[in-house]
């Protein structure tokens, strides 16, 4: 791998951008109308499902930042979705409780939020750390251990509910609102969301992504042009688990309710079949793999309460027809129709 493998992409073609607009617009639209369009039709599960989608798409995206983009399978993210959750509802019990040292701390949204992306981010960083000693099937296996270690002391946790899992009393003040409703947690899922994608695009565009992309190809050529591969799997490791912790945050504020589940290795690999559902490596996959998971939950779950043994084989079936998921295949065929165009 030369040197020129390092270099930023160039910025795409003002073609690009235009049809890239052409779609972002009226998708942005929609969800912005969303609440008006609920109200008007009647359909009162539309903002929920929604918002669901949304922090799931959030975790996801988080989680593709090192599966996808660094080439590390955790199956330990699930831990640092639950802490974010438990930092809220921690904070709001004892807000509730009238405790005067830990219920100042919490109250406003833009106190406790970055609270829990804050702790989700160290905790990724102290686990990434010792984690990262090891390679390829012992680090998957480490951070299963790891995130089962984290789920065992949420279970512990007898004050703040232990196993039964913890009620959020009442969601986080926001800037323009006391009490936020459902609604108003929506519109930040999704603003949340839109910024992260934003962030992800501009990072794996940076010469830090190139880096962290080439160590996924090749960790030895990418030493050899002087990159360590530790310190920057480190750096996405823990910007994963913020991410991680943010959508925990907003689970907690969505469902006002949190329970050591949330840390499960089981609900990192939710979380792992979106990205590979959707498409690993891209940036659209999280976001695609989301809709394409919670539609089939739902779909599936009308016809039978084991939903996951229809679910699996269509998994298996993506994964086959597509190395990329959705996105990919979706990429192929768009290439080989332009080639017989051409």
């Amino acid at each position: 791998m030369s040197t020129s493998t390092l270099r930023t992409p160039a910025a795409p073609s003002l073609r690009r951008g235009v049809l890239t607009l052409a779609w972002l617009l009226p998708l942005g639209v929609f969800f912005v109308a969303l609440p008006w369009i609920q109200e008007a039709t009647g359909v009162t599960w539309l903002v929920s499902t929604l918002t669901r989608f949304a922090i799931y798409a959030l975790a996801a995206a988080a989680l593709n930042l090192v599966m996808g983009y660094g080439g590390l399978v955790s199956f330990g993210h699930g831990a640092f979705f639950g802490v974010g959750g438990y930092v809220v509802a921690i904070l709001a019990h004892h807000l509730a409780e009238g405790d005067a040292l830990l219920g100042a701390a919490s109250g406003s949204a833009l106190a406790v939020w970055p609270l829990a992306v804050l702790t989700s981010g160290l905790l990724g960083l102290a686990i990434g750390w010792l984690s990262l000693r090891t390679s390829g099937v012992q680090f998957i296996m480490i951070t299963l251990a790891f995130g089962q270690l984290v789920f065992i002391l949420l279970v512990s946790l007898e004050y703040y509910g232990g196993d039964d899992g913890l009620l959020v009393p009442q969601r986080s003040s926001l800037p323009w609102v006391s009490r936020p409703s459902l609604v108003h947690v929506y519109y930040a899922s999704v603003g949340l969301l839109a910024l992260w994608l934003l962030f992800t695009a501009r990072l794996v565009r940076s010469r830090f992504g190139a880096v962290l992309r080439g160590l996924r190809q090749s960790e030895r050529r990418i030493a050899s042009l002087g990159y360590p591969a530790r310190p920057y799997r480190l750096v996405a490791f823990a910007i994963s688990a913020a991410g991680m912790g943010l959508a925990g945050a907003l689970w907690a504020e969505y469902a006002r309710f949190v329970s050591p589940d949330m840390a499960a290795w089981t609900k990192s690999g939710e979380f792992m079949a979106m990205v590979i559902l959707g498409g690993v490596g891209t940036l659209a996959g999280p976001v695609v793999g989301a809709s394409i998971y919670l539609a089939l939950e739902q779909g599936f779950t009308v016809l039978t309460e084991r939903w996951m043994l229809l679910f699996g084989p269509a998994l298996v079936l993506v994964v086959l027809l597509g190395r990329r998921g959705v996105v990919g295949m979706v990429e192929s065929g768009m290439a080989a129709w332009r080639a017989r165009r051409g």
